[in-house]
């Protein structure tokens, strides 16, 4: 995110003129969202409601719209912000891969939002007669970027494999190997011995029944990802449109609009159906995994905390909408789980880590275990991935704890208290005078980036249990003179206002 002292005062990062005077933006005012709402949309920023999600525009940056567009609403009761959010909801729901006709990594073309960013890829080598023989898998990001080069091996049946990303410079280089299942250098053995490689590579044999010693075509051949649907993307996208269908469902004046009460059905049926295309991913004791081969880096292990509690925000709001057990019961569940890994400090404020403590890639895992096929390795058991929950994601996960409070469904008002002070006696600090942030929850990570301090207005959810968070929150975009620029940023805003007026 970018700010005016970086652009200098009244521009854009686009270009485009900000505002006619140069006095310092009202956050906690409704003309400054009005303002910044029109210059989003206009500058064609990512995020716009009629963009893809193919590089995650929709899921990090046309949700955050909606769901300004529901605390503005909340703010001042006015319902030129619900006509807004159905303007850009539908929009956004016309982007569904069962709208556009495309379909995911398993070819289902489902009514939710796919993505090429996130995910692992690869590319399907061919043999001489044309038949699939091999493919080459990278999880590395960047992977639309990377190449596997086939050359010609030192003797007949043997080939030189090179995977290459030169965005992240890294290459793997494989050499002599043989399509030969029962040699020491048939490939995918060779391949997942060498694991971890530079480009993390793994293989798999195409052939219906693997024997003989065939090679590949030579050339050049291109890397993609795989198109795939993020629990994550799917939660944020549909959580302001549940949001919606709750306002209406509760109110009788709105319910009484016959437009209002349609797109409230229409939006709790959509939200139905994306949430329904991760039921395979759902564990019932309450989280959401990558199952194993699935196209994405870590398949086979537990998601983030902050990927699984998105889908919960929705269906928070659902049951709150609807009254359905699934809705109430897997909210519960989700809540139940994440609580687990919640921490007390001697602050009395939570810290939790970014990946579940009771998963495998907290803990890390060896090829032995065969957890993964896309990674078979990861850390040095019992050692993996440990790191806290950073500022942006931590606020998806207060966000979640909030709604399920809110409807009852989970957390305490003193957990509200100690979720708070995370910002406030953990995050909270000053650099030379300006307001900002540590990147981390628990306080570490050293001093965040712009991308992390100015998404400390998404902690306003609970920000009426410690009146210190909404003070220093204000004090970051005071200090910082921000800009509209990012989906992110209008929702920071319409928070602000949203806790302004409590």
């Amino acid at each position: 995110m970018l700010t005016r002292r970086q652009f200098g005062i009244g521009v854009l990062a686009t270009g485009a003129l900000a505002a006619a005077s140069s006095e310092p933006y009202d956050y906690t005012a409704r003309e400054t969202f009005d303002l910044f709402d029109k210059l989003f949309h206009e500058s064609g920023a990512v995020g716009q409601p009629t963009d893809t999600n193919e590089a995650g525009g929709l899921g990090w940056g046309a949700s955050y719209v909606l769901a300004a567009y529901v605390r503005m609403y909340e703010a001042y009761r006015d319902t030129r912000y619900l006509d807004r959010l159905i303007h850009n909801a539908d929009l956004v729901l016309a982007s569904r891969d069962s709208e556009r006709g495309v379909t995911d990594y398993r070819g289902q073309s489902l009514p939710a939002w796919r993505s090429l960013s996130y995910s692992a890829g690869g590319v399907r080598l061919l043999d001489a007669s044309g038949q699939p023989l091999l493919e080459v898998r990278s999880a590395l990001t960047n992977v639309n970027d990377a190449v596997a080069v086939i050359r010609a091996g030192t003797s007949e049946g043997r080939f030189t494999l090179e995977v290459n990303n030169p965005v992240k410079a890294k290459v793997s280089t494989f050499t002599d190997l043989t399509m030969d299942p029962d040699s020491p250098d048939y490939a995918v053995k060779r391949i997942f011995d060498a694991y971890p490689s530079p480009t993390m590579v793994t293989a798999k044999d195409l052939r219906p029944a693997p024997s003989g010693a065939a090679t590949p075509a030579l050339g050049t051949f291109k890397l993609a990802a795989a198109p795939v649907i993020f629990s994550v993307h799917t939660g944020m996208i549909t959580y302001p449109l549940a949001s919606f269908a709750r306002i209406i469902h509760q109110n009788p004046r709105l319910r009484a609009n016959a437009r209002y009460r349609a797109k409230a059905a229409q939006y709790v049926e959509a939200c139905r159906a994306a949430a329904a295309a991760h039921d395979p991913e759902w564990v019932a004791d309450g989280y959401y995994i990558w199952p194993k081969g699935m196209p994405v880096p870590y398949d086979g292990v537990e998601q983030p905390i902050n990927q699984s509690v998105a889908l919960g925000q929705t269906y928070a709001e659902l049951a709150a909408a609807t009254g359905e057990p699934l809705f109430r019961d897997r909210t519960r569940r989700l809540a139940t789980t994440f609580a687990r890994d919640l921490k007390v400090n001697d602050k009395d404020a939570f810290y939790w880590p970014y990946w579940p403590g009771f998963g495998k890639l907290y803990s890390g895992y060896t090829k032995a275990d065969g957890v993964s096929e896309w990674t078979p390795s990861y850390g040095s058991p019992p050692k993996g991935a440990q790191q806290g929950e950073d500022l942006s994601h931590g606020g998806i996960d207060v966000e979640f704890a909030a709604v399920a409070h809110r409807w009852g469904l989970g957390f305490t008002g003193r957990d509200m208290g100690r979720f708070a002070r995370s910002y406030t006696k953990n995050m909270a600090t000053t650099d030379n005078g300006v307001a900002t942030t540590f990147l981390r929850v628990d306080g570490t990570g050293g001093l965040a980036a712009a991308g992390q301090y100015l998404q400390a207005p998404r902690f306003m959810p609970v920000a009426q249990w410690d009146t210190e968070l909404f003070t220093h929150a204000r004090a970051v975009y005071d200090d910082h003179a921000v800009q509209s620029q990012y989906g992110s940023t209008l929702l920071s805003v319409a928070y602000l206002n949203w806790q302004a007026r409590k």
